[in-house]
C-alpha cells in the first residue's frame, strides 16, 4: 500500500497557494485561467505517485495573451526549473534536438520516472493533415502521440549495454590468456578498473539509474557488469520509459477557433468586443479547429482539459499600462534620483497607439518604450543639468505636444503617436464617404434587427480597411440570413442615395463578397430556397453536384435584395443623412450617441452588451398551444 506523508502534502498545498497568488499578481485578466490551471495540477504536484498516466493540459488563445509566459512563471514559482523543458515540434527539417520526443527528453535527463514539466509550444505548426484533410507524410516526433496516449515511450534506440559487456569480457579473456601464459598483467596489479565518464553517462540512461554521474565513477567495471546482468534478468531494460508523472502542457494559437484573430482595423475595434466574442469559444470549437490540423485519433489524445484564453479587456490593458508606467517611474528614480510624475493623458496616448486587441500585450510594451522611455531620455539630461528632482509629464491632445515641467521650467515637444498619425491622414472627403457607407450598414442593421451596433467608426488606423460597423452575434435563420445580406449591401446603396449613382465607391467589394457567400449558403447549403433542396456544397467527388445550376437563382436573389435594400434606406433617408453627418464629424460614435439619433428619427433599437446573442424566443414559442405555421409563416 502506498504510504502518503500528510504533512508533506499540506506543505506542497501551501506552496501551490503561494504560487497561485504570485501568478495572479504577475498577470492581468487571466485569473480564471490561473484558477483552472492550478486545480488541474493539484494531484500531479501533491501526490504524483497516484498517477497512472500523465496530466495533459492544453492552453489555447490568440497571440500575446500570456500562454507561454504563464507556464514559465508556474515553473519558476514551483521551483521546477531543473525539471522543465520547452519543446517546439516541427513537420519539416532537422533540429539539433534530433527527431523524436524521446531523444529530446533524454537530453534533458527526464527518463528517470521523476515528476517533470514539458511544454509543447506552438503546437499548431505540427499539423498532421493538410488543408484538404489528407495525411502528411511524417517521420519526425511521431512518438509525441505515444507519449500523450499513456505516458510511456518505447525504447527504439540501440542501448550500449551489449557493447559494454562485449568490451569487458574481451578484456577479461585477454587477461586470462596472459595469465595462462604466465605473463604479467599490469592492469590487474594496479587494482580494479572503474568505468569511464562516457560509460557512466550512457549506462545511466540505458539502465534508468537514479544516481549522479559523479557517483557512478566510483563503480568498478565488474560491479557495473553485475548490475547490467541483473537488469537483463529482470527484463527492466526492455520496459518502456515511464512518463506517467510528467506534467504535459500543450500551447498553441488556433486561428480557426479564434476567427477574430484576422479582424481588420484591429487597433480601433473596442477591446471589450473582442473579449466578448472570444469568451464564446468553447471546447467544441477547439476540437473542431484541431480536427482541421490533426487526425481524429490524434485529437482524442489531447484529452479534455482545454483552457481557452479570452482576449484582454479595456480595463486589463489600462491596468497593464499603469503597471508599465509605474515600472518606468521606479526605474528612473532608482537610477537617477529623479521622480517622474505623469497624468492620465500619457496613459491615454499609450492606449490609443499601443493597444491592438488581437495581438495581445507585445505591441503595448513596445509603445511604452516608444512613447514614454524614448521621450524621457532627453528630458533626464535637462533635469540633471537644471538640478531638478522631479519631471511632470502631460500630453496636450489639442496641440499634440508633450508638456514637461522641470522645476520652474516648462518644455514642449511636438509629438503625434504613430497610430494617431495614420488616423489623422484621412482626408475630410474620404471620411465623409466612409461615414455614409458605414451609416448605411448601421441604419439597416438597426431597422431589421432592432439593435444598436456595438461600434460604429469611420476613422481607422489601417491601410486596408475603410471603417466598420460591428454587429452582435446573430443566430442564423432563413430571415436573419436575408436581413444580413441587406445589411452588407446597405453600405454601397447608401453611397448611391447620398452621393449619386456615379459617385459610389469601390468600398463595397468585401461587403458584396460576404453577401454573395450568404446567398449561396442560403440556396446551396441550407436549402432555404424551395427550388433547390439538395446540398450543393459537398466536395467529395461521388456526391459533388453541379453548382452552376443554382447560379441564376443566386443572382436573382441578390438583385431582389438590392432592390429591397434601396427601398428600405429610401424610407429612412433622413435618419441615414443625420447619422452619416454625425459619424463624419466624430469619426467614431458610441452606442448611446447612435441610440439618441435613432430615437430622434423614431427608430426603435436597443443597446445590448457585447456578448448578446440575437435569437428568436424559441423557448416561449415552444410552450404555446400548437399552431401549424407551414411555409407561409
Amino acid at each position: 500500500m502506498l504510504q502518503l506523508d500528510k504533512s508533506h502534502i499540506q506543505a506542497r498545498k501551501a506552496e501551490l497557494d503561494v504560487a497561485k497568488r504570485a501568478l495572479k499578481q504577475h498577470f492581468v485578466g487571466i485569473d480564471k485561467i490561473i484558477d483552472e490551471l492550478m486545480d488541474c495540477i493539484q494531484v500531479w504536484y501533491l501526490m504524483p505517485e497516484l498517477l497512472k498516466r500523465p496530466v495533459i493540459i492544453n492552453l489555447w488563445g490568440m497571440t500575446g495573451v500570456g500562454k507561454t509566459d504563464l507556464v514559465r512563471q508556474l515553473v519558476k514559482h514551483l521551483h521546477f526549473q531543473d525539471r522543465f523543458a520547452e519543446v517546439e515540434l516541427s513537420n519539416t527539417g532537422m533540429t539539433s534536438w534530433g527527431s523524436s520526443v524521446s531523444a529530446v527528453l533524454d537530453d534533458y535527463g527526464f527518463h528517470n520516472r521523476k515528476p517533470c514539466i514539458v511544454l509543447f509550444d506552438e503546437i499548431q505548426r505540427f499539423n498532421t493533415i493538410d488543408s484538404k484533410g489528407e495525411s502528411l507524410g511524417q517521420t519526425k516526433f511521431m512518438d509525441f502521440w505515444e507519449l500523450l496516449s499513456d505516458g510511456y515511450l518505447s525504447k527504439k534506440e540501440k542501448d550500449d549495454l551489449d557493447s559494454f559487456l562485449y568490451e569487458y569480457y574481451q578484456r577479461e579473456r585477454n587477461a586470462q590468456r596472459r595469465r595462462n601464459k604466465g605473463e604479467k598483467d599490469e592492469e590487474e596489479d594496479s587494482g580494479p578498473s572503474y568505468i569511464s565518464m562516457w560509460d557512466a553517462i550512457n549506462l545511466k540512461k540505458s539502465l534508468n539509474l537514479d544516481m549522479d554521474v559523479g557517483d557512478m565513477l566510483d563503480i568498478t567495471e565488474e560491479e557495473m557488469v553485475n548490475m547490467i546482468l541483473s537488469a537483463k534478468r529482470k527484463k527492466v531494460i526492455y520496459e518502456p520509459i515511464n512518463h506517467t508523472q510528467t506534467l504535459i502542457l500543450i500551447s498553441g494559437n488556433l486561428d480557426d477557433a479564434f476567427q477574430m484573430a484576422h479582424q481588420a482595423a484591429e487597433a480601433d475595434v473596442d477591446a471589450d468586443i473582442f473579449h466578448a466574442f472570444t469568451t464564446k469559444v468553447t471546447l467544441m470549437d477547439i476540437k473542431d479547429a484541431l480536427l482541421r490540423k490533426f487526425r481524429p485519433e490524434q485529437v482524442a489524445r489531447f484529452g479534455n482539459i482545454h483552457l481557452v484564453y479570452p482576449s484582454l479587456r479595456k480595463q486589463d490593458f489600462n491596468t497593464l499600462i499603469a503597471r508599465e508606467v509605474e515600472r518606468v517611474q521606479t526605474d528612473t528614480e532608482q537610477r537617477t534620483g529623479i521622480r517622474l510624475v505623469t497624468d492620465a493623458s500619457i496613459n491615454r496616448l499609450i492606449y490609443r497607439n499601443g493597444v491592438f486587441p488581437v495581438q495581445g500585450v507585445r505591441p503595448l510594451f513596445s509603445s511604452v518604450t516608444d512613447i514614454l522611455e524614448v521621450n524621457l531620455s532627453r528630458l533626464l539630461l535637462q533635469a540633471l543639468t537644471d538640478d531638478a528632482d522631479e519631471i511632470h509629464l502631460h500630453y496636450d491632445e489639442a496641440q499634440q505636444k508633450i508638456m514637461a515641467r522641470l522645476g520652474d521650467n516648462t518644455l514642449e515637444y511636438p509629438y503625434v503617436g504613430r497610430i494617431d498619425k495614420i488616423r489623422q491622414d484621412n482626408t475630410l472627403a474620404a471620411v465623409a464617404n466612409i461615414s455614409a457607407h458605414e451609416a448605411g450598414h448601421a441604419v439597416v442593421y438597426m431597422v431589421l434587427f432592432g439593435l444598436i451596433p456595438l461600434q460604429l467608426q469611420s476613422k481607422v488606423a489601417s491601410s486596408y480597411a475603410s471603417g466598420f460597423t460591428f454587429p452582435h452575434q446573430l443566430h442564423r435563420t432563413r430571415r436573419s440570413l436575408l436581413d444580413m445580406i441587406k445589411v452588407y449591401l446597405a453600405g454601397g446603396v447608401a453611397e448611391e442615395l447620398l452621393f449619386g449613382y456615379q459617385e459610389a465607391s469601390t468600398g463595397r467589394e468585401n461587403d458584396r463578397e460576404r453577401a454573395t457567400e450568404l446567398a449561396m449558403d442560403y440556396v446551396r447549403r441550407y436549402g432555404f430556397d424551395d427550388e433547390f433542396q439538395a446540398t450543393y456544397t459537398i466536395e467529395d467527388y461521388p456526391h459533388r453536384m453541379n453548382t452552376a445550376v443554382t447560379d441564376m437563382d443566386v443572382e436573382k436573389m441578390m438583385m431582389r435584395l438590392v432592390s429591397e435594400t434601396k427601398e428600405l434606406l429610401g424610407q429612412y433617408a433622413h435618419f441615414l443623412h443625420a447619422l452619416s453627418n454625425a459619424l463624419a464629424d466624430a469619426g467614431k460614435l458610441e452606442t448611446q450617441d447612435v441610440a439618441a439619433i435613432a430615437q430622434q428619427h423614431e427608430v426603435q433599437a436597443e443597446i445590448k452588451p457585447e456578448g448578446h446573442l440575437h435569437i428568436a424566443d424559441y423557448d416561449v414559442q415552444l410552450r404555446k398551444p400548437l399552431v401549424w405555421r407551414g411555409r407561409s409563416s
